[in-house]
């Protein structure tokens, strides 16, 4: 069984906007963003052209505090008007009122990031770090392998289960027998670790990034990063698990048959061959998330030439096969269908199938819905496009009163101020945050630059960006406001975390 997604998804929130507040509020201590649902300050913009979605302002975390002229304010010497920066800022074309540039969305991997001035385009973004999970034990392939806390748990319930049954054939072993029965279950988990290296390679083999590898309480996990571009790809990428299950079964009976029966390494083999039957059969049971599940998505993405569909049937025959599980396996255990015999009073086995019975039916019903989110997810992810979200700014000097840069992005429609150099490079954003917490009367006492952030390599964005790739550079480079820059290095404008976790969350919201 595999899990293909790593994505990583923005934080879920609230769908409804927040609500204004009276008075501002003060940036925290550390510079971070302060809560939503903090007041916009006096003096915030009404709707912004470039952003339909938001028609009015709803407190800084959902909308900036983006300038408007000052109230009346004790006279002051004012700046001398700055210079004109040299780097051109771009000002979008918008081809219907309050509607933002149009861009085609695209979900291919690689694409420029973003670029600052004096940078070619094409950077990409700082590697994202390695994903964890428990021991790591290797990298075949050059994939991270992990052993997950809850492995140690079924490894010594194996071995106590395994071990009662060595009791009963070879009882001259005597506490030994837990020791044999060790080795089985570290056999038996390199055995599901084969199956899960077959999805690997099969995944690698059609240039499909894989995060990592997990052992854990019920099996492995390989966490593929993409979805296979065609139905005949997602068929071979699920089959090839049960396939090397079915193989390692038939090695380990060609390996039993010169071994004498009654014999630890007889036991052993025979122990091996059967669990890795069950482990394909199982596998090849026609519901999400199984590897039979992923065959029949792909046999009816196939069929309707459409992977959602495919999806839908195959996670709800998961979510049926759920309740058969659950229902069905303490049945025929009851019976004796399994091999065992028949049980007529209620015990402690009875208890601990049903048990597993729910444990495995729980697995199944979460990851069958999982699957339906997760297609959901990549359905919707082209609408997040980093030229539609992002705001518009104004370059000012970094000495440039806070009044004043209010001034002129009021004046220019602006929602978000950069702060540029003597050659008009972008050096630094003005943080939302900060400019809240300015009471309007010390605004044309307080430089910009002292509300700014320096910007970073990973804090400027391409204007191309979109979908998987836009979240992913935002995820490796975690930040309240980033710079959207064209592939030349002009700047574009500001774009907010928070306005790209507000649209993640209305399209996922949106059926599919």
């Amino acid at each position: 069984m595999d899990v293909s997604g790593g994505s990583g998804q923005p934080r879920s929130g609230n769908d409804e906007p927040a609500r204004p507040q009276s008075g501002p509020t003060a940036p925290a201590a550390d510079g971070t963003q302060p809560d939503p649902a903090a007041a916009a300050t006096p003096g915030t913009p009404g709707p912004d052209p470039r952003d339909p979605q938001n028609p009015a302002p709803d407190g800084p975390a959902a909308q900036p505090p983006a300038p408007q002229p000052p109230a009346p304010e004790p006279p002051a010497p004012q700046p001398p008007e700055a210079p004109a920066p040299k780097t051109p800022v771009h000002e979008p074309e918008h081809p219907e009122p309050g509607r933002g540039p149009h861009v085609p969305a695209h979900h291919a991997a690689g694409g420029p990031h973003g670029t600052g001035r004096g940078r070619g385009p094409g950077r990409p973004p700082q590697r994202k770090p390695e994903p964890g999970g428990g021991l790591l034990m290797g990298r075949p392939f050059g994939v991270p392998v992990y052993v997950a806390p809850s492995w140690f748990l079924v490894a010594a319930l194996i071995t106590w289960v395994f071990g009662g049954q060595l009791d009963r054939v070879l009882p001259e072993l005597g506490a030994a027998r837990y020791l044999v029965s060790l080795f089985f279950a570290v056999a038996f988990y390199a055995s599901v670790l084969v199956h899960e290296l077959a999805h690997t390679v099969a995944a690698l083999r059609f240039k499909l990034p894989v995060r990592r590898i997990q052992l854990q309480f019920f099996g492995g996990v390989s966490e593929i990063e993409k979805e296979a571009e065609t139905p005949g790809r997602e068929f071979v990428l699920a089959f090839v698990g049960p396939l090397l299950s079915l193989v390692l079964s038939g090695v380990f009976y060609l390996a039993l048959l010169p071994v004498e029966p009654g014999t630890v390494p007889g036991v052993l083999l025979a122990g091996l061959m059967i669990s890795n039957l069950i482990v394909a059969a199982f596998n090849l049971l026609p519901g999400l998330p199984l590897d039979g599940g992923r065959m029949l998505r792909a046999v009816v993405w196939k069929i309707t030439g459409k992977p959602m569909h495919g999806t839908v049937a195959a996670a709800w025959v998961g979510r049926a096969l759920a309740v058969s599980v659950l229902i069905g396996l303490p049945l025929l255990t009851q019976s004796g269908a399994l091999g065992s015999d028949a049980v007529d009073n209620v015990g402690m086995d009875t208890v601990m199938d049903a048990l597993l019975a729910a444990i495995l039916a729980a697995i199944i019903w979460t990851g069958a819905g999982n699957s339906l989110r997760m297609a959901r997810l990549r359905e919707h992810l082209p609408e997040l496009r980093a030229r539609a979200l992002t705001r518009r700014a104004v370059p000012v000097p970094a000495d440039t009163p806070l009044s004043e840069a209010l001034r002129r992005a009021n004046a220019s429609g602006a929602r978000a101020l950069v702060v540029v150099d003597s050659e008009g490079g972008p050096v630094s954003l003005v943080r939302e945050a900060a400019i809240v917490g300015v009471p309007e009367h010390r605004r044309p006492w307080v430089p910009v630059s002292t509300l700014a952030q320096d910007l970073t390599d990973g804090m400027r964005v391409s204007a191309e960006l979109s979908g998987e790739e836009l979240l992913d550079a935002l995820r490796a480079n975690p930040a309240s406001e980033y710079l959207v820059v064209e592939e030349t290095g002009a700047i574009y404008g500001v774009l907010s975390a928070a306005d790209v976790e507000r649209a993640f969350v209305k399209a996922m919201a949106r059926p599919s």
